[in-house]
């Protein structure tokens, strides 16, 4: 795969972010979740489960701003996911017992620290460079729309795992781009950040 291009997820592109996730009949990935796992308490969440869901993600995409970036490819073809935003936009990411809550509290509701919580790459479109085209898009789209600095809690590890269970990243492509290890509340799971420089 090549020439991958990440867009804004706006109300117009919402046939291809179904496309992405499976259709929304709970067989494709994320075709549950809908990337309300983060924003919902869990048992509205779990009572979501496929339908209500979607139709809860389709509202947030209705209300803008847009909350990640979809991947094509260069025949047009939807092919992956970013959730990126403010980490105000995902709750359930600051919760002070997870490993993806910030150090200091106060940067939960902070418009200018933005977090990725999670990806998503099609079955048949895998190991083509898609979820690297869609971490740099990522930096672009935070830097461009005034985050100071961009956090991830990716997975680190030399085991093997199903795609699937790596929604959260790879630590080795983030370390890449210049992310630095704030702290390690589990031994294969690092946040990092990524601060930008504010130009005068």
């Amino acid at each position: 795969m090549s020439n991958i291009v990440a867009c804004p997820l706006t109300p117009d592109r919402w046939e291809d972010i179904v496309t992405v996730f499976g259709g929304g009949d709970g067989k494709g990935d994320c075709g549950r979740c809908w990337c309300m796992w983060w924003r919902l308490p869990r048992r509205d969440f779990e009572e979501g489960l496929g339908k209500k869901n979607k139709a809860l993600f389709r509202e947030r995409v209705e209300a803008g701003p847009p909350p990640g970036l979809i991947a094509f490819d260069d025949t047009g073809v939807p092919v992956g996911w970013v959730q990126i935003g403010p980490r105000g936009d995902v709750p359930n990411w600051n919760v002070p017992q997870r490993l993806t809550a910030p150090l200091d509290p106060d940067e939960a509701s902070s418009p200018g620290v933005w977090g990725i919580s999670c990806f998503v790459v099609r079955v048949g479109f895998r190991r083509r460079g898609c979820f690297a085209a869609l971490l740099d898009a990522s930096i672009d789209w935070a830097k461009e729309n005034g985050a100071r600095a961009l956090d991830a809690c990716p997975v680190d590890t030399c085991e093997r795992r199903p795609a699937s269970g790596l929604y959260h990243g790879l630590a080795s492509a983030f370390r890449k781009r210049g992310f630095v290890e704030l702290t390690r509340r589990r031994p294969d799971r690092p946040l990092m950040r990524l601060e930008f420089t504010t130009q005068d």
